[in-house]
């Protein structure tokens, strides 16, 4: 039985479906595999958002820090899922925390290996910042949902 390498790892994530293999293969370079046991802290509002993760199996906790009160958590990720997107936008720092609930497998991508990959190849850059927006804007139209079910309002808009 041979032995995957990141490319064929990075292209069997949903988030890399249909990415070219040339493009796989630069991503690659810039990917490493990450465990969290369940409880770990991956990133934390305001700190240095440094790299982002697809989740590969387990379960991670998003969310928002409200003073005295627990972590309001507004998603869940689990595998297929994409966590982070703060190392591509300036100031680089994570808007929400991240907790691993299960123990969790992932696929890390180094956000100024990747940056700097995406600066010298422009198309690289636009297939990158084009799969990171679907994400955002699934992540909003969830958040409307919960806003209206919050609300109990058979509509948001």
């Amino acid at each position: 039985m041979s032995e995957r390498g990141m490319h064929d790892l990075l292209g069997e994530h949903p988030f890399f479906a249909g990415m070219p293999s040339e493009y796989l293969e630069l991503l690659a370079g810039c990917a490493r595999n990450e465990v969290f046991r369940a409880g770990a802290l991956i990133g934390r509002e305001g700190d240095p958002a440094e790299r982002f993760y697809v989740v590969r199996s387990g379960r991670v906790a998003v969310g928002i820090h409200v003073p005295q009160h627990e972590p309001l958590v507004i998603a869940t990720l689990g595998p297929g899922d994409v966590l982070g997107w703060s190392w591509l936008f300036a100031p680089h720092a994570w808007r929400f925390d991240a907790v691993a609930t299960h123990e969790t497998h992932a696929i890390g991508l180094d956000g100024l290996c990747l940056r700097a990959k995406c600066d010298a190849d422009p198309a690289l850059g636009y297939e990158v910042v084009q799969r990171f927006a679907r994400i955002l804007v699934q992540r909003l139209e969830a958040t409307r949902v919960q806003l209206a079910d919050l609300y109990g309002k058979a509509d948001a808009r």
